[in-house]
């Protein structure tokens, strides 16, 4: 069950360790690259604070960006400006999300996202928190898949296993990190049940794209190719 208050607690702890890791670098360290293809450390945290504004228009009912190409655009913008920039609007972008999350409202009611995904409200906080830790991970300043706390992880991998549930492309396929939690995904293609074992962060790795599944034990079958997100 979603616990929206929980989930915004845990929220300020994710966005406090961000904010200090970011707070350890300087001009040459966010123009480095980051983890992800073709962005430096300027331009995760530039989505980063791009990405809490956005998510205060879907809170208040508003489109979450003007279009795809804005989004994008505004993220080259911000990439490049100095350190302190980009930690002074990181911390003011998540305390206007916090401010919007502590306003009135009805948690229960449908909101729309990106792309004219729609989601309840109360499933915003943990799509936030999602965004803060894995973009710290992708940073690449030490905070691994493995520092993530162990709730959120099994929590993201549901959430991504939701996802690909009935992809026409993945077979049925069976998650277990070795603790009894099992997660079932795929089921659209023909072929399995593929059974895949391993820790919870190399699951997780897998199915957020950030690792490539060679730490896995698959059982029934290859690894999937995942479609990206």
């Amino acid at each position: 069950m979603t616990d929206h208050a929980h989930d915004l607690a845990a929220l300020r702890e994710a966005t406090d360790r961000l904010l200090g890791a970011t707070g350890k670098l300087d001009d040459a360290g966010l123009s480095e690259p980051s983890r992800l293809p073709g962005w430096s450390r300027g331009h995760v945290i530039a989505h980063l604070s791009r990405n809490a504004d956005a998510l205060v228009n879907v809170l208040r009912g508003l489109p979450m960006y003007a279009d795809s190409e804005t989004r994008d655009r505004d993220i080259e913008r911000d990439a490049p400006r100095s350190h302190a920039q980009q930690l002074a609007d990181l911390t003011a972008s998540a305390a206007r999300f916090v401010a919007a999350a502590a306003e009135p409202g009805d948690w229960s009611r449908t909101v729309t996202l990106r792309n004219g995904v729609t989601d309840s409200a109360s499933h915003v906080p943990l799509r936030r928190r999602a965004e803060v830790e894995l973009h710290h991970v992708d940073l690449g300043v030490g905070y691994e898949l493995e520092d993530l706390p162990d709730e959120f992880t099994a929590r993201e991998i549901g959430f991504l296993a939701e996802r690909f549930a009935g992809h026409p492309e993945i077979a049925p396929v069976s998650l277990a990190d070795g603790t009894g939690r099992v997660w079932t995904t795929g089921g659209g293609a023909e072929g399995g049940p593929i059974g895949v074992r391993g820790t919870a962060p190399e699951l997780l790795g897998w199915l957020s794209g950030r690792r490539d599944g060679s730490a896995l034990t698959v059982g029934g079958g290859t690894l999937p190719a995942l479609p990206p997100l």
